[in-house]
């Protein structure tokens, strides 16, 4: 069950439209440097899922009442993620267009009214994966403090819990570089995100629940 529940919510963290989820998806799309690409981000998250496991499982560990505070606040978090979602799915709207497989001469991404670009040799395409990870504060927010602190949560078992989280990175990463051209036409309809999004709020509904009953 701790693995799941790591694996449940890593996912809920990463399956959402994002700049680096674009990237990795337009990558798959043109079947440009997809391994490298995927093995840069999983890499990547399993780092700061580590980092915040380790640290914070540390010091709520030497302090107890930093237990309870850590599984309250990742139950307020968790809800306002999941309410959020659940908006997300209301109202609906959400769509995904990556530009075609062919691309243009300049290569360009947009993610969120931003053009990233992409270069058409490994070292570029490397460069701008590992900016979309490493530069983007929300990855220390979701990764590196949200997980350390449910992680440490689960006291022995934090690791096994952290196993879970970067299962699922690993997962979701390959699944959405090698996968993309077959998802596509799919996630190209609103109507797929906001079934998605109605199933992110879901776990992360239930995770804040599970971690509030056990403070």
């Amino acid at each position: 069950m701790t693995f799941l529940a790591g694996l449940g919510l890593g996912l809920s963290l990463i399956v959402a439209i994002g700049a680096q989820n674009v990237f990795v998806l337009r990558q798959g799309l043109r079947r440009e440097h997809v391994g490298a690409v995927v093995l840069i981000c999983a890499v990547s998250d399993a780092l700061l899922i580590a980092l915040g496991v380790s640290g914070m499982g540390a010091a709520i560990a030497s302090r107890p009442w930093l237990e309870t505070g850590a599984r309250w606040a990742g139950a307020v978090f968790l809800l306002g993620y999941a309410l959020l979602a659940a908006r997300r799915a209301w109202k609906g709207g959400e769509t995904l267009h990556p530009d075609d497989a062919g691309g243009t001469a300049a290569g360009h991404a947009v993610t969120g009214g931003r053009t990233v670009a992409t270069g058409a040799g490994l070292r570029a395409v490397a460069v701008t994966a590992l900016a979309l990870t490493w530069l983007n504060p929300h990855v220390y927010l979701d990764t590196v403090l949200l997980l350390g602190s449910v992680a440490g949560s689960y006291g022995e078992a934090r690791w096994i819990f952290a196993a879970g989280a970067v299962t699922g990175s690993v997962v979701w990463f390959t699944g959405l570089g090698y996968g993309a051209r077959l998802l596509s036409g799919v996630l190209d309809r609103p109507g797929a995100w906001r079934i998605l999004d109605g199933l992110i709020a879901t776990v992360m509904l239930v995770l804040a629940v599970s971690l509030a009953w056990g403070a």
